[in-house]
């Protein structure tokens, strides 16, 4: 069974699509801390949309952000400080005239950052949680 995917452009429907990820965390088990200016929490968005849009030029349809390792092991983040991670990188994606076309999704199990991305101007959740959030359902549903 196909699913049609809901709020992506017509040129992204109806094939595979590749998603380039950005961890916005110093602990991801593939890239962490790969944005980080000298490991400190100052996120380095010249160098993020540089790779970007590499990224899109070899193939990258949806860019999906984090701000929470999902290593185990990792050390659970509070919402607010997952916000402060993603939000920055959302903006910039967002304010580059090369990237802002494409979508972006971002990887959370929290409601509160889920809103806060979306209304930032993410289209997709990706809550590898499976909804352990209960308000996250409510959040999809509003966001349509």
């Amino acid at each position: 069974m196909f699913l049609e995917p809901i709020g992506l452009p017509d040129p992204l429907r109806g094939r595979t699509l590749v998603m380039a990820v950005i961890n916005a965390t110093p602990d991801s088990f593939s890239d962490g801390g790969r944005w980080l200016i000298d490991r400190s929490a100052r996120l380095d968005l010249d160098a993020l949309r540089s790779t970007a849009r590499r990224w899109r030029e070899q193939g990258a349809d949806i860019f999906d952000v984090g701000g929470e390792s999902t290593r185990p092991g990792a050390e659970p983040v509070a919402a607010d400080d997952e916000l402060a991670r993603v939000l920055p990188v959302i903006a910039a994606l967002r304010d580059d005239p090369e990237l802002r076309a494409i979508p972006i999704s971002v990887d959370t199990r929290h409601a509160l950052v889920a809103r806060g991305a979306l209304a930032a101007g993410a289209a997709i959740v990706n809550d590898v949680s499976g909804l352990a959030d209960p308000e996250m359902a409510a959040v999809a549903a509003e966001a349509g």
